[in-house]
């Protein structure tokens, strides 16, 4: 059965006129947005409109539908908001070049995430709802969602809970592939991690606003920052978003990934697993892999352009896996 076709915005660097395109694929989508916009097919790319992110086919598919896209033609660039102020300073500004030098220079530098940040908000807050929360300020952020979400921060709180939750799903299923005999050993330390969940509402202060800064990964505006790949510091596309703004992004914002650093499926559980198995009169140090699994000491936010996935060849600090012994002292005749 065929894929149904996916409809988008999609404009070109030479006029603000968009127009409506729909594809089932990616090379559909950039025959007749080339078409339809008089540029050379063969040679032309589509990227995201709001920061500048190429498509690939696999990208095609998961972001939703009605995103705001722009075709280039062969040596056209676009940086997402960057260019917005390149166009405009172009049209209004004779002097443009050396203001677009600064501006891209003050992006460059290490407080380059700060200052995208106040740019982006600065644009964002013109033509967007941004600060409404509840249901009734605005209907349209909430197209879709269930009726017994009331504000906004509830749905981005349950939206983390839930991707945490199928990160338990996935170490408690693994049950079956634990040795016979350290099945229930395996079964009782993933209770004490589901209990120590529980407490904590599953993390998802990660994606709730209204928290304090030292537990969400956003601003008090709902603003998200790429944290880069698992083998850096930092996103170089400087990648943002803020599901908060409006329904378009709250969809596009799902295609971002928590990423685990030193991998879940690959090292964390069957580590633990191990572990469990050859504990050989040892308690399992399961907080060390609670933290692994479940909270930002080796989780990352990451754009979907950012996850790499291959493999990340890191492994589990071998000394922490068992609880260190406690030394009883001997007392003296």
């Amino acid at each position: 059965m065929a894929p149904r076709p996916k409809a988008f915005k999609i404009r070109s660097l030479r006029g603000p006129q968009k127009y409506g395109v729909a594809g089932r694929s990616l090379q559909e989508l950039l025959r007749k947005g080339g078409k339809l916009l008089q540029l050379s097919f063969p040679a032309c790319r589509l990227c995201l409109y709001e920061d500048g992110t190429e498509l690939t086919e696999g990208y095609f598919h998961s972001i939703p539908d009605n995103t705001d896209l722009i075709l280039l033609a062969p040596g056209e660039t676009w940086q997402g908001f960057v260019s917005d102020i390149d166009h405009f300073l172009n049209t209004f500004y004779t002097q443009k070049d050396d203001i677009v030098e600064a501006a891209q220079k003050l992006l460059s530098d290490e407080q380059a995430p700060k200052r995208q940040k106040l740019l982006v908000d600065l644009i964002q807050n013109l033509r967007e709802n941004i600060l409404a929360e509840s249901r009734e300020e605005d209907r349209k952020w909430f197209e879709g969602i269930e009726s017994r979400f009331k504000n906004k921060s509830s749905y981005m709180r349950y939206s983390c809970e839930s991707r945490i939750r199928s990160y338990m799903k996935e170490v408690n299923s693994y049950t079956s592939t634990v040795h016979p005999a350290a099945q229930a050993e395996y079964k009782r330390i993933t209770d004490f991690m589901l209990d120590k969940l529980k407490s904590v509402k599953y993390n998802g202060c990660y994606f709730d606003r209204r928290e304090e800064e030292a537990v969400r990964l956003c601003t008090t505006e709902g603003w998200f920052s790429c944290q880069g790949p698992f083998d850096r510091d930092y996103c170089l596309c400087k990648h943002s978003i803020n599901p908060y703004s409006n329904r378009e992004s709250r969809i596009l914002f799902s295609t971002w990934n928590l990423d685990h650093i030193i991998e879940k499926k690959r090292t964390i559980v069957p580590t633990l697993a191990e572990g469990v198995k050859e504990q050989d009169g040892r308690e399992v140090a399961w907080e060390y892999f609670y933290q692994l699994l479940f909270t930002l000491e080796n989780l990352k936010l990451v754009h979907i352009a950012c996850h790499k996935k291959t493999s990340h060849n890191l492994t589990c600090d071998k000394t922490k896996i068992y609880r260190k012994r406690k030394h009883m002292r001997k007392v003296s005749k």
